[in-house]
Order: C-alpha cells, then sequence, then structure tokens
C-alpha cells in the first residue's frame, strides 16, 4: 500500500453557512423572519435572528486560506474567507485536492447545540428556522455532490420531546448524526445522568444515528485561572472527552440504550489508553462500590469499544496504542477549515503518522475510512467506484486547484471582484 492508495473520510469538518441558505426552506409567510447575514458600517458580517446577533461568529477559525499570522478568531467578512469555506462546489474542489472523499461537516452559525436557535425568545419560530436549518443540510449542502457529505442535524435543547421528534424527521430525511452538547450540564441543561435526554436517545437509536459531541462546548465544566490564556480551552478541550466519557460509561445512558453510537468528535486519542486502564482498574479495585450490574459482568473498556468512536486529527502517541484503544474504534478527521486542519496535505501527515506508528495496510484502512462508514451506516462507493475514491484519483482531477495561502485582504479584493462572498 502506497499514500496514494488511501481511501479519507473526515468526520469533523466545518462550513460556514452561506447567506442564502434559508432561501428555499422557509415558508413564505416567515421568510421574512429567517437567520440573515448583515454587513454591518464596519464591514463586519453578522447572523441576525429575532432582533440578536448570533452567539456564534460568522467565521469561527476559518482560517484554512490565510497565512499564519493572520490567523484569529473571527473575519470580518465572508469575501475574506477561502470559497471552499461557504460554497459548497468549491468546498468538493478543495477536497479533491486534499485527496478526501467525503467529509460529514459541523455547524457554525448554528452553533454545535444549535444555540442561535435555543437563545432565541420566540421558540416556535426557533423551532421552524432550526428545521429550515437541518433541510438545507441534506437538501442543498449535501445533495448536491452525493457520495460527498454525510449529513448531520441539530435539535432544539429546548424541548426533549421536540428534539425527539426532530430526530425521527431527520433519520427520514437521510440524516446520518446529530451534532449535540458534550456536557450539556456546564451550559445548564440537564445532564447525560439525569435521564432528561432518553426520548432524543431513543429516537436517535431508532433511526440509527450517531450522536456527535464535539470538543469546545464544554469547557465550562472545568474552572481555570482568571489569568489563563486562551491556549488553556485550546489544549484542554480534548481533555474534556474524558469527562463526556465518563458521564456516559458510570451513569444510565449506555445501560438504557445498548444500541446507542456516540463519536467523541476532535477528541482526540492519547488519553484512551490510560482513562481506559483507569476505569477497568478502579471498578475491579473499588468493588465494594458494587459496580458489577452496571457494566454487565464486562469490563468498563469493553462498553466504551461498543459504543464509542474515538476520533482524531493528528495523534503519534495514540496511533502506537491503537491496540489498547480498539483498532475499530478510532477514526481519522480533517477539521476543514479550522486552525487545526490538516488540509491539504492531510494524506502526507496521515501516512507519516501511520509508517511511524507501523500501522498495516489493513489497519491504515480501517482508522481512514472503514470505521467511520460502519459507525455512520455509510456506502463511500455507492457513488463513487472504488478505484476513484482513493488520494491519488480525487487529487488527479484537482491539479489545477491553488492551495497556497493568501492574506485575507487578497481573499477579500479577489473574491468580491468575482462576486463571492458578496449579496
Amino acid at each position: 500500500m502506497e499514500m496514494n492508495d488511501m481511501i479519507m473520510v473526515s468526520i469533523d469538518d466545518h462550513y460556514i453557512e452561506p447567506p442564502d441558505m434559508y432561501d428555499n426552506h422557509v415558508p413564505e409567510k416567515y421568510k421574512d423572519q429567517a437567520p440573515k447575514l448583515i454587513r454591518n458600517e464596519h464591514g463586519i458580517d453578522e447572523w441576525v435572528f429575532q432582533g440578536d446577533k448570533a452567539s456564534t461568529l460568522l467565521g469561527l477559525g476559518a482560517t484554512v486560506g490565510w497565512p499564519k499570522n493572520e490567523w484569529g478568531f473571527n473575519a470580518g467578512s465572508l469575501s475574506e474567507l477561502r470559497p471552499g469555506c461557504f460554497d459548497v462546489h468549491a468546498r468538493v474542489r478543495d477536497m479533491d485536492a486534499n485527496g478526501m472523499l467525503a467529509s460529514l461537516n459541523f455547524p457554525t452559525m448554528a452553533g454545535f447545540n444549535a444555540r442561535t436557535f435555543a437563545e432565541a425568545p420566540d421558540k416556535p419560530l426557533a423551532y421552524i428556522m432550526l428545521q429550515a436549518y437541518n433541510d438545507w443540510v441534506v437538501d442543498e449542502w449535501c445533495a448536491e455532490y452525493p457520495g460527498r457529505f454525510i449529513p448531520q442535524g441539530v435539535v432544539p435543547m429546548w424541548d426533549v420531546e421536540l428534539a425527539a421528534a426532530e430526530v425521527h424527521r431527520m433519520g427520514k430525511k437521510g440524516h446520518k448524526a446529530m451534532s449535540f452538547l458534550e456536557t450539556p450540564h456546564s451550559k445548564g441543561y440537564p445532564s447525560f445522568l439525569s435521564g432528561y435526554w432518553d426520548p432524543m436517545l431513543k429516537a436517535l437509536c431508532d433511526e440509527n444515528m450517531v450522536l456527535c459531541l464535539h470538543i469546545g462546548a464544554g469547557y465550562d465544566v472545568i474552572q481555570t485561572p482568571k489569568e489563563a490564556p486562551v491556549d488553556h480551552m485550546m489544549v484542554l478541550a480534548c481533555q474534556i472527552s474524558a469527562i463526556t466519557a465518563q458521564d456516559l460509561l458510570f451513569g444510565p445512558t449506555l445501560r438504557n440504550f445498548p444500541d446507542l453510537k456516540v463519536a467523541l468528535s476532535e477528541g482526540g486519542i492519547g488519553w484512551i489508553p490510560f482513562y481506559m486502564d483507569r476505569i477497568d482498574r478502579h471498578v475491579d479495585n473499588q468493588s465494594w462500590l458494587d459496580h458489577g450490574n452496571d457494566f454487565n459482568g464486562k469490563k468498563p473498556s469493553d462498553i466504551f469499544r461498543e459504543h464509542i468512536l474515538a476520533c482524531y486529527i493528528t495523534d503519534p502517541a495514540g496511533l502506537r496504542l491503537r491496540d489498547r484503544i480498539g483498532i475499530d474504534n478510532i477514526a481519522w478527521e480533517c477539521d476543514y477549515p479550522h486552525t487545526d486542519t490538516t488540509w491539504p496535505y492531510s494524506p502526507e501527515l496521515a501516512w507519516g503518522e501511520f509508517m511511524d506508528a507501523g500501522c498495516t495496510p489493513e489497519e491504515i484502512n480501517k482508522i481512514t475510512f472503514e470505521n467511520a462508514c460502519r459507525f455512520f451506516d455509510w456506502d463511500p462507493f455507492k457513488y463513487t467506484p472504488r478505484e476513484e475514491a482513493t488520494v491519488g484519483a480525487l487529487r488527479a482531477k484537482a491539479t489545477d486547484v491553488d492551495v497556497n495561502r493568501m492574506p485575507r485582504a487578497e481573499w477579500k479584493k479577489q473574491n468580491e471582484a468575482a462576486g463571492i462572498g458578496v449579496w
């Protein structure tokens, strides 16, 4: 096996939603009340809904086109971004240039837990727009290029019965996953241990959808010094995945829902061998706590492997311990267009780590696409023959794609001259 033979499916990327996303999915009488992307007097683009600015920044870390000295958390305007951030046609071209077959994308404007809608005062209207959002994902972004995207939606956090109903609706439309808070209690919602979310979790099992718990929203679960720099948030975010796993394993969730599938999106894998050793010894050593019935005679690490997909961008240490994690439980991510993305050299970086860890071709295939496709019940070759899905074959179609970075001012000049990112 050579690098160009790999097939790469990323289960963690992000889109910057385009301004026309609601045009085709909102009933006529509500169209003037849909979220709108507004360019303010300072030239900054802001999503506005029900009179308030969305809590999530427009270009949250969408730095894929910029040199490092211009990286930041927010762009001033859509036109400053590489078009692949918000234009599906440009995105697919960027995926080809990266040798990447398919991608699962997380929200930006809506937030991982649809907070833009959850924080809006008019909840019936918010629910209409949330449903329109999910329809745009599957009917436009994903449908434009069948076989290149795994559809994922969001749910109304303010009403668990509505959330369950939306999961059923999404499942019937073809969504394969749902984005949700990794530690809902950290944002004032009931925890996974509370049982409150059970109707939604049952719906996920019924629809064979994956619960995707992305890092970043659970940062409030730890207390850092008031002087802590932003580095704390970015470095420690992956460690919060261990808290999420603990809530799921040592609470009723996985006992009550033996078919539930959970992806720890962008959670990394290096922490998992230690965590597994710790929980297994804990249950054995602290038998006086009577965990016997909690794991049905199994080790908690076995339950982890039965339910949880561990997701990483780069993780040399974790790959060296892949057998301890479970080779069927590891999946690769690209994280386009954020600062952590490996685009446009994902194959080179992933291949280098595989070679350093001594991975076999069979293990590489599991990590780069087979595990993810099995977990999300998604056929990678339904629309693309296997021989056309490899790194080499996809890159051969995109030799004209310019992967160089440019200052944001240059993107703005070039995009606006072409009418891109303006409306």
